[in-house]
């Protein structure tokens, strides 16, 4: 299942695939396709969206560019080198921080902000007045927290 095709990912490299780079191609387009459906979500190939088509197309390209994830490269004393910017995904197939979040976007997950319920250790609801808790303590009565019956605080 890949979102691109090998065609469409041959007109975006600026040289000819040999045999080897053909089967490494499309090797690429199917984990950035993958990696497309788990940061976005799983579309059906006919209807994916031509900005998940653009991205997969992307990072394949990126990738068969530089697949050893090279930052510098020199012939004169056979220096190499690797940047720590990607960590472990330099020299394998990834999206960036803005591909990631396009997907997300385009695949429905939206960050949000949820709230959840808390309450006391011990306690249960309905069976106390609203806003009292349990204190430890000699004589110890219950202690108004968050709000009573009348007044909101």
């Amino acid at each position: 299942m890949a979102y691109a095709t090998l065609a469409e990912l041959k007109g975006r490299l600026d040289w000819e695939l040999d045999e080897d780079e053909l089967r490494i191609a499309a090797s690429a387009l199917e984990d950035a396709s993958e990696l497309a459906a788990s940061y976005g979500r799983d579309w059906p190939e006919a209807t994916v969206p031509r900005l998940v088509k653009t991205l997969v197309l992307k990072s394949a390209s990126r990738y068969m560019r530089n697949p050893n994830g090279y930052t510098q490269s020199r012939a004169g004393d056979e220096t190499l080198a690797w940047s720590e910017a990607h960590g472990r995904d330099a020299g394998s197939v990834y999206f960036t921080r803005e591909e990631i979040r396009l997907l997300a976007e385009l695949g429905g997950r939206k960050p949000t902000l949820a709230s959840a319920p808390v309450s006391a250790w011990g306690t249960k609801a309905g069976r106390r007045r609203v806003g009292l808790i349990p204190v430890d303590y000699v004589g110890g009565d219950r202690f108004p927290m968050f709000r009573d019956e009348v007044s909101p605080w």
